[in-house]
């Protein structure tokens, strides 16, 4: 059995994109207006969801004084996991509720902004977390109305949280990584100052620049969003529509800047250039795949991080052992593009050059190499692992990877050929060890 369905030809699918952003504040120093920003959407009591590291440095301070200079009654909240579960959602929800909060800023990577994401769903409409997460492992109910305001500040340039409607969550009752995905979850705002990545260390960065790459090349290479079916009415328009003209631009822009100033920034937390410009990359790979979606390598991110716990990765020794959501993605990235390079080679071999590979005289059938080298190349520059065996797994793993993987209908439903689980057994096994 296939994920995707069958992709219509054009002319016969959707003829329409729609597009709709995150407000942006971007540039250094911009923490220092989150007080008054958070005024302007009217909140009085705020939660400020932050990472205990984040809390103690200087970006901390900063927005935490910005907060309370405005006149805000400020709680803070800094116990959000690293890789949320299901408990974590449900403790941060339970804060949110019992402190009587009208709005929230969140500070942090991926993981804190999507637990605020999830506290201020929980908290605004109570039910059971499973009825919010997405089918067919939850019961994808909708949110019934607007949320309370939200602010996310990243911290880290990769997972593009503060751009999107998605929050990721290890749902503990079926073991497995899967998430909720609405348009109401997408914060009011988002302030990306990049000054917060200069005391990152080079680790954190690789993991999450590996995530923007991932991120644009995913979208890139995405089902176009005229394969699709055109909506009965338009409010059932998908939010992940497909590759657009629009995230087309994004996608690419974010490919060439994370080629060129990826190794840069995990080797020297000095340059500041490359930090920054890692930072911009990671808004518009938020940008773009918050329009039309991820794909393969995402999907199997999820069994990747969820079924082992016993890797640590470098610049998080401080934490449990666990898998960090870009390096869990990008690992199975070279096989992924390999298999779905022959749905569309240009575009494939359009990202491998952006990356920085040379495609002079390539060939179609060469797109997918040429597109995985490319990334193997950078893992291998910033010492990454060299594919999931030495996450600690095996072939006896795979097809509980699979399974795991093939439940995950949302971003697989956006490859540009159709997936099956055998599918996945197999880019799995060419993931196990890439060099």
């Amino acid at each position: 059995m296939a994920a995707n369905p069958t992709f219509l030809a054009p002319g016969e699918g959707e003829t329409v994109f729609s597009v709709s952003s995150v407000p942006i504040k971007f540039g250094p120093g911009a923490l220092r207006e989150v007080g008054a920003d958070a005024q302007s959407l009217g909140m009085k009591r705020v939660a400020l969801f932050v990472d205990p590291h984040v809390l103690a440095s200087a970006p901390g301070e900063t927005a935490l004084g910005a907060l309370r200079a405005a006149g805000l009654d400020v709680e803070v909240y800094d116990r959000a996991r690293c890789e949320p579960n299901s408990d974590s959602f449900e403790e941060a929800a339970a804060f949110a509720r019992e402190g009587d909060i009208d709005g929230f800023v969140s500070m942090g990577g991926g993981s804190v902004m999507d637990t605020a994401k999830a506290a201020n769903l929980l908290s605004s409409y109570p039910d059971e977390l499973i009825a919010y997460i997405n089918a067919p492992i939850g019961k994808a109910k909708p949110i019934p109305g607007r949320l309370k305001p939200h602010i996310a500040c990243p911290t880290t340039c990769g997972t593009g949280s503060e751009t999107t409607g998605i929050a990721i969550v290890d749902l503990k009752s079926v073991g497995l990584k899967t998430g909720i995905a609405s348009p109401m979850l997408k914060p009011s705002l988002a302030i990306v100052d990049p000054t917060t990545t200069e005391s990152l260390p080079g680790g954190v960065v690789a993991a999450s620049g590996f995530d923007v790459l991932s991120h644009a090349v995913e979208s890139y290479t995405a089902r176009p969003y005229t394969s699709r079916p055109r909506p009965a009415h338009p409010l059932q328009r998908p939010p992940y529509q497909g590759s657009t003209p629009y995230n087309d631009i994004g996608s690419i822009a974010a490919i060439r800047l994370g080629g060129k100033y990826l190794v840069r920034a995990v080797r020297d937390a000095e340059d500041k250039e490359a930090r920054h410009r890692l930072m911009f990359a990671s808004t518009l790979a938020g940008l773009a795949f918050g329009s039309a979606g991820v794909h393969v390598p995402h999907a199997m991110s999820y069994s990747v991080a969820t079924l082992k716990h016993e890797f640590t990765a470098k610049g998080y020794e401080e934490r449990d052992p666990m898998v960090p959501h870009g390096i869990a993605v990008v690992i199975n990235a070279p096989a992924a593009f390999r298999f779905t390079a022959s749905a569309n080679p240009g575009r494939h071999l359009e990202a491998a050059a952006a990356l920085g590979a040379d495609v002079a005289g390539a060939a179609p059938e060469d797109a997918g190499e040429i597109l995985a080298r490319a990334f193997i190349s950078l893992m291998r520059e910033t010492a990454l692992p060299s594919g999931i065996a030495a996450l600690g797994y095996g072939e006896a793993d795979v097809p509980a990877l699979a399974e795991g993987a093939f439940a995950q209908q949302r971003p697989l439903v956006m490859a540009p050929r159709s997936v099956s689980k055998q599918d996945l057994e197999s880019i799995y096994r060419d993931a196990l060890r890439y060099w």
